[in-house]
């Protein structure tokens, strides 16, 4: 299959799949607000970095990985959820502060964090198999197929996560007035995203 097809496809699978409306999608617009665009970039490229990592494993068929990410699901999901409790009740806590200038962020902390987050969802890991399935992007595939797909995959995801750090920090100036009610709706959005996977996987 041609290599620039191929990367059109991960693109496709990529934006299809990398929609920000979970977990990460509300710590984004979250971190946008109170610290400006690049911190909703540099979380938005830690789960675009998560969500390649899957997306390799699938498209190089690593199965050792994979067979890995099936036995331990749960206990992977387990740990998302109390990452995501964590980071909830801690949002929640922020005290109300103007923003008046962006700050001077810790970047690797900010990429960490929500790569841990992603990387703790193997929903998506099964979701690119499936993507891959339906678009008929099997084991066959070449290295340098594979490459161009998981960079496909990537381009789809990020630019995602470029629009809604745009749009959010447009309307940055007014949500700060009100950054306690928005800390509030987003922790406790993020502590029920953290309880329903959390509880999900027990059962």
């Amino acid at each position: 299959m041609d290599s620039i097809l191929i990367l059109f496809r991960g693109i496709l699978i990529g934006l299809i799949f990398g929609t920000p409306v979970g977990a990460i999608g509300m710590l984004a617009i979250q971190r946008t607000l109170q610290d400006g665009i690049k911190a909703g970039l540099l979380t938005g490229l830690g789960s675009s970095v998560a969500d390649c990592i899957y997306a390799a494993v699938g498209a190089f068929g690593i199965t050792i990985v994979s067979d890995f990410i099936e036995k331990y699901q749960i206990y992977i999901n387990i740990i998302g959820g109390c990452i995501l409790l964590v980071f909830g009740i801690r949002m929640m806590q922020k005290k109300m502060k103007e923003i008046k200038e962006e700050r001077d962020i810790p970047q690797i902390k900010i990429f960490l964090s929500s790569f841990i987050i992603g990387i703790t969802n193997p929903v998506a890991f099964f979701g690119f198999l499936f993507a891959f399935s339906y678009f008929h992007l099997g084991d066959d595939l070449a290295l340098t197929g594979a490459v161009f797909l998981v960079i496909g995959v990537f381009v789809g995801t990020f630019f995602w996560w470029l629009v809604l750090s745009d749009v959010v920090y447009r309307f940055r100036e007014k949500a700060v007035r009100h950054e306690g009610i928005v800390n509030r709706i987003s922790g406790g959005l993020l502590i029920a995203f953290g309880i329903v996977i959390f509880f999900k996987s027990l059962l």
